[in-house]
């Protein structure tokens, strides 16, 4: 078992520059690659409240996991696993360091074993609806891939994104979109939820050094476009263009500003229908459904605004979250508890700027 020489170095002058309030992001330079760069130091988390109800979930959420690294749900295996290893790199651990090292790392290896030889990530016979796994699992993987310490895992790592790329690419329909398995399984048929996982996923795999077919990104993009209508939001297919769908436009939002897209023509007025339709957290917001999921997106649209609309947002949000949450640590919603924790917890931590996915 070999150790790359200065990975975990790296990361204790990450963690110790951020305890300092200096603030470092990752930023990788190639395939196995990673270089330091200065980000915007971040906020104090002086909330008691929210410190609690993160802690709790994610032991909580640790405690679910089976020794080999999967959560034991009945739904969605591949993409639970991503999520909830997801939220523990948020908290600041790696597959080498940190108090859910463990965890990240069973969860890692489960994902990599779940690589098929035409780079899907998961497993057709237990998932009918495979790509939301893939896309998760190609975002968790590449932000294992820039803290990696094991030389064999980050190697596996590199092929498996390699060869997931490759899948994505090859599952994209004719518009430019994603459905719930490929292209080619599925008739051709696409709609924006599942769009919006390949496309952060994928943008996760460039910004870790693993190569991405821009044509992909700019087709996907342009599906997006095609989805708006004129209030500004998002439908739920360029198929079923007309009726705009609030967690599909935030969805589509955090997904444009991965891919850098900042000023298109049509980015404010997707902003604004955002806003308009979720910026109040009121409870009618549910009547839309996906609670999690949207917010989960809306919260990273947010983020990249900058403080002063953050702030106040953030402090609502995570006040709601937290009065939610089950004595045990666990959040109930649509889908099952080890989906809704893993997205609370995210969103509770997206601004401590630990996933490079999420930083402004």
């Amino acid at each position: 078992m070999k150790f790359l020489p200065n990975a975990s170095d790296s990361r204790r002058q990450f963690l110790s520059r951020i305890a300092a309030a200096s603030g470092l992001a990752m930023l990788s330079t190639g395939a196995g690659g990673s270089m330091l760069r200065a980000a915007p130091a971040p906020r104090s988390r002086s909330n008691a409240k929210w410190e609690d109800s993160i802690n709790r979930g994610l032991q909580w959420l640790a405690g679910q996991q089976s020794s080999r690294g999967q959560w034991n749900t009945t739904v969605y295996p591949t993409a639970m696993a991503a999520l909830a290893g997801t939220a523990m790199i948020a908290n600041g651990s790696t597959t080498t360091q940190g108090p859910y090292s463990h965890e990240i790392a069973r969860a890692a290896d489960f994902l990599i074993s779940k690589s098929r030889g035409n780079g899907l990530i998961g497993d057709p016979q237990t998932d009918s609806r495979y790509t939301y796994g893939h896309g998760f699992s190609m975002l968790f993987l590449s932000q294992v891939l820039g803290e990696e310490g094991l030389l064999d895992r980050r190697e596996e790592l590199v092929d498996v994104l390699t060869r997931a790329v490759q899948f994505s690419g090859n599952a994209q329909t004719a518009a430019g979109g994603w459905g719930y398995v490929s292209a080619k399984e599925g008739n051709d048929f696409d709609e924006g939820s599942t769009t919006i996982t390949q496309v952060q996923g994928l943008r996760g795999c460039r910004n870790a050094g693993i190569p991405v077919n821009s044509e992909v990104i700019e087709k996907a993009k342009d599906y997006i476009y095609r989805c708006k209508n004129p209030d500004g939001g998002i439908s739920y297919s360029s198929r079923q263009t007309g009726s705009s769908r609030p967690a599909i436009t935030a969805a589509a939002l955090a997904a444009l500003y991965n891919a850098g897209d900042y000023d298109s023509e049509h980015v404010p007025e997707m902003l604004a229908y955002s806003k308009g339709a979720l910026h109040e957290i009121s409870d009618s917001t549910r009547a839309f459904g996906h609670w999690n999921y949207t917010y989960l997106y809306y919260s990273q649209v947010v983020y990249r605004q900058g403080d002063e609309l953050w702030l106040p947002f953030r402090d609502r949000l995570y006040d709601r979250i937290a009065a939610e949450q089950e004595p045990d640590g666990s959040w109930n919603g649509q889908i099952h508890p080890v989906y809704v924790t893993a997205c609370n917890l995210t969103m509770l931590q997206i601004d401590r700027g630990f996933l490079p996915i999420y930083q402004r």
